[in-house]
């Protein structure tokens, strides 16, 4: 997708000392998984990078996900992300969207069951409960899914304003009838990718990167990360 400048906004000052040699970029997100998800595809891009969390830089307000399309939330995130850090950063927002609901959970999925997220609940657990009980009568074969995914990048242009750059990626695939796997997060236990027999949260976590909706979305994504993250004077 075509980078997009916005007009200059107040970038704070990195909020975690650089490490020499070693590129740094933001995730605007708590969830190790995740974290771990992007490190592992953008190693491949940008050597030696360290993807930082929520929990490794000063406290920040985090925004609202009141956008109706991925695209608009990852955006929404990203872009509050470099203002609070002044790091480059990503964000995305992903959902499951189901046939049978329609698209549904959609933008909703991580809230689905109306359960937040506080360390007492298995939020996840309730989502997928909820999801199996609204397409219990559904037969096998309206059972179809994809998981959508939209990243974007943000970051510093050096004059006081940013740069947007956002990819998309969907792995299509349909929802069993009971959850399995121990790996992945989300509903990943209860979907299984077009072309395979097991869930995603069976697939072993390379596998899963080489098709995932996610995985899709960064590597579109990372080459233009690589080269944002280039010292001044790299060649590019």
């Amino acid at each position: 997708m075509a980078e997009r400048r916005s007009e200059s906004v107040e970038v704070a000052t990195p909020a975690v000392e650089p490490v020499e040699a070693r590129p740094r970029v933001f995730l605007a997100s708590r969830n190790a998984k995740k974290l771990a998800e992007m490190q592992r595809i953008l190693e491949g891009f940008v050597p030696h990078v360290e993807v930082l969390g929520l929990d490794d830089v000063d406290h920040y307000d985090e925004p609202a996900e009141t956008e109706p399309t991925f695209e608009g939330n990852a955006l929404i995130k990203a872009r509050t992300a470099v203002a609070a850090t002044g790091l480059p950063s990503l964000a995305d927002d992903s959902g499951l969207c189901v046939d049978a609901l329609n698209g549904m959970p959609g933008v909703l999925s991580a809230r689905w069951s109306g359960l937040t997220k506080d360390g007492s609940t298995d939020v996840d657990l309730a989502n997928n409960e909820l999801l199996l009980a609204q397409i219990a009568d559904v037969p096998d074969d309206r059972r179809g899914a994809r998981f959508r995914c939209a990243v974007a990048f943000v970051h510093p242009d050096g004059a006081g304003g940013t740069v947007e750059h956002v990819e998309h990626g969907e792995m299509p695939g349909r929802i069993i009838r009971e959850m399995r796997g121990s790996g992945g997060f989300g509903y990943d236990v209860l979907f299984v990718a077009d072309g395979h027999d097991v869930t995603s949260a069976e697939l072993p976590p390379d596998e899963k990167d080489a098709i995932s909706h996610r995985g899709q979305a960064l590597r579109r994504i990372a080459p233009i990360v690589a080269e944002a993250l280039k010292e001044p004077g790299e060649a590019r």
